[in-house]
């Protein structure tokens, strides 16, 4: 049980936000000392502070003479307002407050429930309880309590790189779960884009899912962190990046990308895990037997499908060099459209995307659809691995692991992969000019 002691001289403020709390059935008062209570579970701020002023005493120098403190069980421990209020009030007593007037509120408004107390610390003969050493008294107090109690101990564990990493249990605390699942995997795996930082969450039930907007004229480039069931469905609440902790934020993680990339490149990660995959590929049946056999290699490998069956992204996690590489990177071979040919025996088409017919610069190519093979649009050429042809122009992204999926209530700030600002503005532009030029001449 962790206690958390602040010292301060606004009395009512105190009452407001516990108040507040209750008044939002967020939680409810528990028990009273000296305090009028009428057994609803409500207050009334305003008789509770008179109550407190009564005590309070005319004169005294004390420049802080009341007491906000917290109670936080460790999240396993299941206790009932009977628990909560007995540990309150022998907490108190112990600390050499039970003589003073305070309340025992119950908090409910997160999933680990806890309890605050508001109290005076001044008697009425104008001296203060001696707060020398609070911490340390504190702290052997609730240890105390916790083996009298039979209750976990809810010291910080200290996360390192040796840390195993479980998967996310539902019925547990699931904020610290996928805080410390975000922050182990940061330190332990490299990773170069979102995808390949969710394929290495997905092992642990985490996805993460970045947000980009404008919010009250600010622009707004955040993530947000979800636990998912083992079928990798959202199964609670989102996080956002703040409430885990700086290593969780989109800068970190879009820094540990840089890093990542220097790493594996510097250190010839890629080349080691090919070898590895191209001989297991080679003496694989099929895919559940590829996927088998690449375990037992200590490497996972992960494949994304539409409904219809077609693969469309792959992604290894090679736990012996602790790096995640989209298939591509491995080489054309390796390829979500390459595994879409050798395991179900077609190359699947690109979905091409109509793109207006707008003037050209010198190059002949419109703005914004070059693409990185030097072709124009409408050109193909061979796959040299297969003997294909292969569509170049505005096509949708293969998306070897970078495709996100949208989810319900992320749409208005989630601008999807691929998004390029200047050419949307460029299409948008061009669509006006053509309606301006349809409209009639009277």
């Amino acid at each position: 049980m962790v206690a958390k002691i602040s010292l301060g001289n606004s009395l009512y403020g105190a009452l407001c936000y516990n108040g507040e709390k209750i008044n939002k059935e967020k939680g409810r008062l528990l028990d009273t000392n000296k305090i009028y209570n009428d057994g609803s579970g409500t207050i009334d701020i305003h008789r509770a502070y008179e109550d407190f002023m009564r005590w309070m005493p005319s004169h005294t120098k004390t420049e802080r003479p009341m007491m906000h403190i917290s109670l936080n069980p460790h999240p396993d421990d299941r206790l009932t307002d009977t628990d909560y209020t007995a540990l309150a009030h022998e907490y108190m007593e112990k600390m050499g407050l039970g003589d003073m007037p305070y309340l025992i509120f119950k908090h409910t408004d997160i999933d680990r429930h806890h309890i605050h107390i508001v109290a005076l610390r001044v008697g009425t003969d104008g001296k203060a309880v001696s707060d020398k050493n609070n911490f340390y008294r504190s702290k052997e107090i609730t240890r105390e309590l916790e083996r009298k109690y039979h209750l976990h101990t809810a010291e910080r564990q200290k996360v390192s790189p040796d840390t195993p990493i479980t998967r996310i249990d539902l019925s547990g605390d699931l904020k610290r779960q996928v805080a410390n699942t975000v922050k182990l995997v940061g330190m332990r795996y490299r990773f170069q884009t979102i995808g390949e930082f969710n394929a290495i969450l997905s092992l642990y039930n985490v996805k993460a899912e970045q947000t980009d907007g404008r919010v009250n004229g600010r622009e707004y480039h955040g993530l947000v962190y979800f636990a998912t069931d083992d079928s990798g469905n959202v199964a609670a609440s989102p996080f956002k990046a703040s409430r885990l902790g700086k290593f969780a934020s989109r800068a970190a993680i879009e820094s540990k990308f840089e890093r990542s990339g220097r790493e594996i490149n510097e250190k010839g990660f890629i080349g080691r895990t090919r070898s590895k995959v191209e001989d297991v590929l080679a003496r694989s049946s099929g895919k559940d037997d590829f996927t088998a056999r690449l375990k037992a290699e200590n490497i996972d490998v992960i494949f994304r499908h539409t409904a219809e069956g077609r693969i469309y992204g792959v992604t290894f996690i090679d736990h012996n060099t602790m790096c995640v590489l989209n298939g591509s990177r491995l080489g054309k071979q390796f390829s979500a459209n390459a595994f879409e040919q050798l395991f179900n025996g077609q190359s699947p088409a690109p979905v091409t995307v109509p793109v207006p017919s707008v003037d050209t610069p010198d190059n002949g190519v419109p703005h914004g659809d070059t693409t990185d093979t030097g072709f124009a649009d409408g050109q193909t050429d061979t796959n040299p691995d297969f003997g294909q042809p292969r569509q170049h122009g505005r096509t949708a992204p293969e998306s070897d692991g970078d495709f996100m999926p949208s989810i319900p209530g992320l749409d208005l700030f989630h601008t999807g992969p691929g998004f390029d600002a200047e050419e949307e503005a460029f299409y948008r532009a061009m669509q006006r000019r053509r309606k301006k030029g349809r409209r009639p001449k009277f």
